[in-house]
């Protein structure tokens, strides 16, 4: 009797936590992130990006071959494909392109990320000048950035070649924003190199694409071997040389388009800033983020410009008494102080600014009395206040690096000493980093768990690991702050097991290899089934244990 009522209750308390509309899931957007190959502990070039839209579903997207003559359809709506669907359900067809005769295979969920040659793209939604929004959309474009990505993925095997596919396919096609009127950033890499590629429309109504201008305004940037890079919903490219190509890409309208419209004298003697003449000023939520980067991974470039959470537990927190800045107050990229690793990497995905004024957990009103004379936090704390916590407690909406119920997201690592199946890995976590277990993937995988592969957003479903993630993030707010410590004991070691094995099960997979690629395939996508099949297990067990402790008289 009491498990039937438990058992009934599941999609209750699975949908506790109302889900976001669109416009909560796309507030500031996306943090994506890389770590050049000379500044990584291991030599591996790393990026990371943690998703908003809700197409959580990931596939692998398999290599194929095309007859002559073939085109490629161009699809609207890759970030909102029907629940329930597969990658083949992309959304509206709005043009086409030629075809070329062999397609690599890559790993997709609303955005594509890595491809079997070890190119992986972090994608970022940026803020352009209102006036540039004004002109977006009203034209012959089609080409949005997800769906460039697509086409890099499937054609390009480097990050350079993936720049110029990319910013050609926005030239030809037209760039299409897919998020509001916003722009678009993308961090391009390969196991030796990170770009960073920034796009703004272009200032014309109606653009035609037999019109012989560009239809859009890009440039690239490459970033030192030995520096990292984040990317906090805003333009970073201020200087751009077009005539050393070994760093500098771009669109040849790129300076000129802003010329046209009064953005820029060339007369003043003033250097051409791309950001100054295409970006919007930045908001907290996307310089804080920023900040809290290069505060965490090179605190040589810091200033901490009263950011620092320096108070005790009953002095006056107040979040919105710090100066905004500008970009230009942090670097565009950096060296770190200490080489990073992946593990860094996840820690800083998982971020809730904790020590910092915009610590959510830090405001007075989580205090109650420790029976001492004294206060402590009230085990109901959470760096994730729901916007009746927020109401009832006076507490601010801070934006934080890890989202509340966001889509998903990765941490990648590319390297170019192993072969690429094996030398791409991919760490995959669904609905909230903060809570959620990042699952090993490399990028050899032939199929994915229909675990990781299944969501449907309006309906709880058991065979689901983000509804697994979701319920138990739903639950623990319970008693959120004991419950977290609870779900770090058991995750914390799962996810270590899957670093400590990681040289055995690629020495093998290696071995393998070397006999038939074909095994070694095999061998990877069963051990990376096995692993998100595990971490599934685990958090239907939490679930239930949270439901049958959860409550506090």
């Amino acid at each position: 009797m009491i498990q039937r009522l438990i058992r009934a209750i599941v999609p209750v308390l699975a949908l506790t936590v109302a889900a976001p509309t669109a416009a909560q899931m796309c507030d500031d957007h996306c943090t994506s992130l890389a770590v050049g190959r000379l500044a990584s502990t291991d030599g591996s070039v790393i990026a990371a990006h943690d998703g908003c839209c809700t197409n959580s579903r990931l596939h692998v997207v398999p290599a194929r071959d095309w007859p002559d003559g073939s085109m490629a359809p161009v699809y609207y709506g890759l970030q909102n494909v029907p629940d329930g669907s597969t990658y083949e359900d992309r959304g509206m067809v709005i043009g086409e392109i030629p075809q070329v005769p062999h397609t690599f295979a890559y790993l997709h969920t609303g955005y594509p990320q890595m491809n079997e040659h070890q190119l992986m793209i972090a994608e970022s939604t940026l803020y352009q000048r209102s006036e540039l929004a004004a002109f977006a959309n009203t034209g012959d474009q089609i080409m949005t950035i997800e769906m460039a990505q697509v086409f890099a993925m499937e054609r390009c095997s480097t990050a350079y070649d993936a720049v110029q596919l990319i910013g050609s396919l926005l030239e030809e096609y037209g760039f299409m924003t897919s998020v509001g009127m916003a722009s678009e950033g993308l961090l391009i890499t390969d196991p030796t190199q990170v770009w960073l590629l920034e796009v703004a429309s272009v200032p014309v109504h109606n653009w035609k694409r037999d019109s012989g201008t560009p239809g859009a305004i890009w440039v690239a940037k490459r970033i030192p071997d030995d520096h990292i890079i984040v990317l906090t919903n805003t333009h970073l490219i201020r200087d751009v040389d077009l005539s050393d190509p070994e760093w500098f890409l771009g669109s040849a309208n790129y300076k000129q388009a802003a010329i046209d419209m009064g953005w820029y004298d060339p007369d003043s003697g003033e250097l051409f800033s791309f950001h100054d003449a295409y970006a919007d000023y930045p908001s907290d939520g996307q310089m804080s983020r920023m900040w809290h980067f290069y505060s965490t991974f090179a605190p040589s470039w810091r200033n901490a410009n009263g950011r620092d959470l320096d108070m005790g537990p009953t002095d006056p927190y107040d979040p919105y008494h710090t100066r905004r800045f500008p970009t230009s107050y942090m670097p565009l990229s950096a060296k770190p102080d200490n080489k990073v690793s992946v593990q860094d990497v996840m820690a800083f995905q998982r971020s809730v600014f904790e020590g910092t004024v915009y610590d959510n957990t830090a405001d007075q009103d989580w205090l109650v009395p420790d029976g001492a004379g004294g206060f402590k936090k009230s085990p109901l704390t959470t760096p994730f206040p729901s916007a009746d916590w927020r109401a009832l407690l006076d507490i601010p909406h801070n934006r934080q690096v890890a989202r509340s119920t966001g889509g998903y997201g990765f941490v990648g690592q590319v390297r170019e000493w192993l072969p690429d199946w094996i030398g791409g890995k991919y760490w995959f976590y669904v609905c909230n980093q903060y809570v959620s277990t990042f699952a090993p993937v490399y990028a050899g995988a032939s199929e994915i768990s229909p675990l990781y592969s299944t969501y449907n957003r309006d309906a709880y479903q058991d065979n689901s690991a983000y509804w697994a993630v979701r319920s138990v993030f739903n639950v623990m707010h319970l008693r959120f702050k004991y419950f977290t410590d609870e779900l770090r004991a058991w995750r914390d070691p799962l996810e270590q097991r899957f670093f400590t094995e990681e040289a055995e099960i690629e020495a093998r997979a290696l071995e393998l290899y070397q006999e038939n690629p074909a095994r070694a395939q095999e061998y990877l996508t069963n051990y990376s089934k096995a692993a998100m099949e595990e971490i599934v297990a685990k958090y239907h067990q939490f679930f239930w244990h949270v439901v049958e402790t959860g409550y506090s008289h």
